[in-house]
């Protein structure tokens, strides 16, 4: 009897999610290793290397085989870095000095809770870009046979005005400290023995694409697109830095000494911290953070370059790549977290785990970057200015950084953080019925 009211009301229904699809979809990807199933009939021919020479004269080049990138080409957007300040409000100067250790006569500083290594660190004077190393058993090229990360400029204090200008210096002709603590020696071992020698390969040889937001980004290998969590990349990066450049950092001295107590009690009034009443007050707490780390001042500025007064100020922040400066909003959380999740008992876990601390606070993370959304007319430039900043910092410092630092951990190839999205000889077998 009501067969034509069903009917209509099943089509509309149907009519109605339909039209909704079209707003958003969800998409089950896997990850895929570079170049895992290439077969051997698909072997991709550099359309950018014209003097290759293909093995028989029957062989033809077909479009979905060829390669349309060169990850050697340089943009001249690389060269026109943004002048706008991305430090934080309050923090409107940042000069830039190479540790260069102790002097010869000095006794080196150490921690009342460190064993005694005075006796297995050496000084060399070298230059910042000779690195001792070469490619290892496994065929990995070492963080340390590369160029250097701290470019060495000419020795002059830099200002960031409140133009917004900003350059950066590192002290001319560093020395570098040799490290044989058997700790860091480890923990670059299992670096080395952890490395993806394809990954490797392809961050080497990838062409950026773009910015999907602060934490993804779209890179090209041969003729594959992957997505990239730049966060896990960044901190990833950073950490390898610190193992490998272990006490041989410049220093981001901050303009105003920023007090430990007043960012204890800016973590501590997060919720991300955890804190509950019955931790005690949060006041007790901050002044414990203080005196805490005043105790380990001298071992964090001897090895990591962090620098902490004598009134209990953070005064300095280690140099870890060149034009690059950490977010600062992430400064509070830090210092909560550096003296809460650290091991200090132990030599190697407190290296592993301060450099993972540090690594995780340098990496760059979406919280802490606005994106722009519809800004107002009044919005847009500032909204503009902020957005380039970034997305070139990520193109042109992180990704680059990348290339020739990053040694990417085998579970990189399977916990999701580099995603393949097309393979073009896919894309061919879709559309070639068009």
């Amino acid at each position: 009897l009501h067969e034509d009211s069903i009917l209509e009301r099943v089509q509309q229904h149907v009519e109605s999610k339909l039209l909704g699809s079209n707003s958003s979809r969800m998409y089950f990807t896997q990850t895929l290793l570079p170049g895992a199933d290439c077969s051997s009939s698909e072997v991709v021919k550099s359309a950018a290397n014209p003097s290759v020479v293909t093995k028989g004269a029957s062989d033809k080049i077909y479009a979905h085989q060829m390669v349309r990138t060169d990850s050697r080409e340089q943009k001249l957007d690389a060269f026109l870095q943004p002048v706008n300040n991305p430090l934080s409000a309050g923090l409107t100067e940042v000069t830039t000095e190479v540790n260069a250790g102790p002097t010869e006569g000095a006794d080196r500083p150490q921690d009342a809770e460190m064993e005694e290594v005075s006796d297995l660190v050496e000084m060399a004077d070298v230059q910042d870009t000779v690195k001792p190393g070469g490619p290892n058993e496994s065929g990995h090229l070492s963080p340390e046979t590369a160029s250097s990360r701290k470019r060495p400029r000419e020795d002059m204090d830099v200002e960031l005005e409140k133009d917004d200008s900003r350059d950066m210096t590192a002290a001319c002709t560093p020395r570098r400290r040799i490290i044989n603590l058997t700790s860091v020696l480890t923990l670059q071992e299992e670096i080395n023995n952890q490395a993806h020698a394809k990954l490797q390969e392809m961050l080497h040889d990838h062409s950026f694409v773009g910015c999907v937001s602060p934490q993804w980004a779209l890179a090209q290998y041969q003729t594959k697109l992957y997505l990239l969590n730049t966060t896990k990349l960044s901190q990833e990066l950073f950490y390898q830095i610190l193992i490998y450049d272990f006490a041989n950092f410049g220093v981001l001295r901050l303009s105003e000494p920023a007090p430990l107590y007043e960012l204890s009690m800016l973590a501590l009034e997060d919720p991300e911290s955890g804190w509950t009443e019955e931790d005690g007050p949060k006041e007790g707490l901050a002044e414990y953070i203080v005196e805490f780390l005043k105790k380990k001042t001298e071992m964090l500025k001897d090895y990591f370059s962090l620098e902490i007064d004598e009134e209990g100020n953070l005064t300095g922040l280690p140099l870890l790549i060149d034009n690059y400066v950490p977010p600062l909003e992430g400064l509070p959380m830090f210092i909560l977290r550096l003296a809460t999740e650290v091991n200090w008992d132990e030599e190697k876990e407190c290296f592993e785990s301060l450099s993972k601390e540090l690594s995780m606070f340098y990496s760059i993370r979406k919280q802490y970057i606005i994106e722009e959304a519809n800004p107002t007319n009044s919005q847009n430039e500032d909204s503009e200015s902020g957005s380039t900043t970034w997305k070139w910092t990520v193109e042109h410092v992180l990704y680059k950084a990348f290339r020739t630092h990053l040694l990417p951990p085998k579970h990189f190839a399977e916990d999701g953080n580099i995603l393949q999205l097309a393979n073009l000889p896919d894309l061919y077998k879709v559309f070639e019925r068009c």
